[in-house]
């Protein structure tokens, strides 16, 4: 099969993740059409094997050992422009996404600048900051299913909530997203707020997964790490960041092991002191 020629073999996953953590991926492949994408799954289904996709890799932390299984890469990057109307491949950086249409003079997605991922991990997620999610502007997905087949479902026959879609409980790879925007000529100028807020108060340029934790209702779990006293401990190489609680950052060459036990012991600090359950917010991707 034509996709067979195109699988890699123990591609480092360190090497693919903003946490640099990871160890080698039994197969990798590469895709960046839909149409590419389409044949992986129909691989999948014949081959009957574990798989995984990925975007630009964060939120989430593999093991030291590796994935014993495919990881699919997402690289699906177009990018269209139809009115007011932007459909994207899953794998165009979120980002990037924030920072070209607030730039075109589009409101609706300023609070994507400085997120780290992918539109199609966005979706997955409802990815939001500054009180806005992706679901707000999000207006179609296309997708593919567990049979093979590609799909396209309007927002209003999905579910979203907080850091949460219909996604989660489907076995479906996202190919693409169509957004609604709003004409502003003060986009820009919010986006680039936004940046400059989160270069102030977020690790920018340190080696992180974004938030560890889901915000509890009562409080953010950054600030409640905080009140703790926990900002700056570490385990190895694993250290909870100064600027952010809800971040942790890998400062050489963290182990997996490491950075899950500097998890567990940010929840039972704060589980004794406020009484609060932290829940994780990261994806932690098992060697099995």
């Amino acid at each position: 099969m034509l996709i067979e020629s195109q699988i890699q073999r123990n591609k480092y996953l360190k090497d693919l993740t903003t946490f640099k953590v990871g160890g080698p991926a039994q197969e990798l492949v590469l895709v960046d059409t839909i149409e590419m994408m389409l044949d992986v799954m129909q691989y999948i289904r014949k081959k009957k094997i574990l798989y995984m996709v990925l975007g630009k890799g964060s939120n989430c932390l593999f093991d030291d050992k590796g994935f014993p299984g495919l990881i699919v890469l997402n690289k699906i990057n177009f990018f269209q422009e139809k009115g007011s109307v932007f459909e994207v491949g899953a794998g165009f950086s979120y980002s990037h996404l924030g920072v070209k249409t607030a730039r075109k003079g589009w409101s609706g997605l300023e609070f994507a600048s400085g997120i780290p991922g992918t539109v199609g991990g966005a979706v997955y997620m409802n990815a939001g900051a500054n009180g806005m999610e992706t679901k707000d502007s999000l207006s179609h997905v296309s997708y593919i299913d567990e049979e093979g087949k590609l799909i396209k479902k309007a927002k209003k026959d999905l579910t979203f909530s907080y850091r949460s879609s219909s996604f989660h409980q489907m076995q479906a790879i996202i190919v693409s997203a169509e957004f609604a925007l709003t004409a502003s000529k003060d986009a820009r100028a919010r986006q680039i707020e936004i940046v400059k807020y989160r270069a102030k108060t977020q690790p920018f340029g340190e080696n992180s997964a974004g938030c560890i934790f889901r915000n509890p209702k009562i409080e953010s779990a950054g600030a409640l790490i905080e009140k703790c006293g926990l900002k700056g401990i570490s385990v190895g190489n694993a250290k909870i960041s100064l600027k952010h609680g809800n971040f942790i950052i890998n400062e050489g060459d963290a182990k997996s092991c490491e950075i899950a036990e500097l998890i567990s012991k940010i929840q039972a600090e704060v589980k004794m002191q406020t009484g609060c359950d932290l829940e994780v917010e990261i994806k932690r991707v098992p060697n099995e």
